[in-house]
């Protein structure tokens, strides 16, 4: 049985919103937020996601003790709550005494390898918090981030879904870009993006190029 609070989402007598603003007034209800991911149903399992996914970026040192859960979360048959799950653990980095990411920074960055263009993107698109939450691991991110031209194309990622990618990955290198050593690989990269057929990618690469390297030259 659910527990009353959460039947609420269900009947939408509750928002999310309104949950979360709950929730930061008490985290004693932080169980019943873990506890509704794994319902069967989908209005509070990811009513519940949403909010603890709020609650990572303005409180992650509440939410660090149950790392473990969202690392577990990586493995959903819901594809919903492993995107969650992505942007859950990224907001976790900055807190993370204990280096728990760093023992799954193989398993996260295989996500890459899956079928979907969003779990892809997540990754990607969260890459940046980690690097400026541990700056020391920035050669790997990097390395991984250059990985996307080499992705496979699937039913669900075409050629198309890549250049979106691509895209996301400059962006994403952006902000760390000056903790990067090897700087030569990364403008390679985004200089092979400057005749993509996407023409938002081209912006993209053309006003990253823009800033570092013309940066770098005066």
């Amino acid at each position: 049985m659910e527990p009353e609070l959460l039947q609420k989402l269900v009947d939408r007598s509750l928002t999310k919103e309104e949950l979360l603003k709950m929730v930061r007034q008490d985290f004693d209800l932080l169980p019943i937020l873990l506890e509704g991911i794994n319902s069967s149903k989908a209005a509070i399992r990811y009513g519940c996601a949403k909010v603890l996914m709020d609650l990572s970026e303005e409180d992650p040192e509440k939410l660090y003790p149950y790392m473990a859960l969202f690392i577990d979360l990586l493995d959903s048959k819901y594809r919903i709550l492993t995107w969650n799950a992505l942007a859950i653990i990224a907001n976790l980095t900055k807190v993370d005494v204990d280096k728990k990411f760093d023992a799954v920074f193989a398993k996260y960055y295989n996500m890459m390898n899956d079928e979907y263009m969003v779990t892809v993107a997540n990754v990607v698109g969260n890459s940046s918090k980690i690097a400026l939450a541990k700056p020391y691991l920035v050669p790997k991110i990097a390395d991984e981030l250059l990985k996307v031209e080499n992705i496979s194309v699937t039913p669900h990622l075409t050629e198309e879904c890549k250049r979106v990618i691509a895209q996301k990955a400059i962006k994403s290198i952006d902000p760390f870009f000056e903790e990067i050593e090897d700087k030569e690989t990364v403008v390679s990269f985004v200089k092979r993006h400057l005749n993509s057929p996407r023409e938002t990618l081209r912006t993209t690469a053309e006003n990253f190029l823009k800033k570092w390297v013309q940066q770098a030259s005066a």
